[in-house]
């Protein structure tokens, strides 16, 4: 009888260890993909806040640079696409992913045609109101930048989490799905061609 017990209480102790290791692989995957999820609501609000933003810029450059009108007008049309497109953290595949990079894409050139006529306009780059609007779109272009490298960093800990083994029998039974990344605007690749 003892024998018996023995062997019940050492079975009992092999499946406890593996229900313990089996729930703390669960919450650990859990744990990435909430935490991929916040790093992409932490790219969204500096992609709003750039948002934010432009209605202001466009309005100073707008009372300098009146005959720019083209120009404005891309800005405001970009950025309009811009906010529309909403995309789910949970649903984050790499097309909508793609198709949101390129709405943000078309804001940037926007807003780089936008900055490139202020150099027609000593007196818009003289603007206090226009110097700070920059200023501060030049500090949001660098925390988009931080925002998605900590994104990608944080997709990257996921997606290597569940295709590890045995972390990849629980990601596979549960659901766990490989995350998109970021990657480079298109044309990236090649240098700008500098001419004087």
């Amino acid at each position: 009888m003892k024998k018996s017990v023995i062997t019940l209480l050492a079975i009992l102790a092999v499946v406890a260890i593996i229900v313990i290791s089996a729930i703390g692989t669960y919450n650990g995957l859990v744990t990435m993909d909430e935490n991929v999820s916040g790093q992409w609501a932490n790219v969204e609000t500096q992609y709003q806040r750039r948002a934010d933003l432009i209605p202001n810029l466009v309005n100073t450059v707008k009372g300098y640079a009146t005959h720019e009108k083209e120009t404005l007008e891309g800005v405001i049309q970009a950025r309009s696409q811009a906010t529309q497109i909403k995309v789910d953290a949970a649903d984050l595949t790499p097309e909508k992913l793609a198709e949101y990079q390129k709405a943000q894409g078309a804001v940037t050139q926007a807003l780089g045609k936008l900055l490139a006529i202020t150099e027609n306009y000593p007196e818009l780059k003289a603007n206090q109101n226009f110097l700070e609007l920059q200023a501060q779109l030049e500090g949001t272009e660098n925390r988009i930048n931080v925002a998605r490298k900590n994104f990608n960093d944080a997709a990257q800990a996921y997606n290597v989490g569940i295709r590890r083994f045995p972390k990849s029998i629980f990601a596979s039974a549960f659901g766990f799905e490989k995350r998109a990344y970021f990657e480079a605007a298109e044309g990236s690749e090649q240098a700008p061609e500098v001419k004087f």
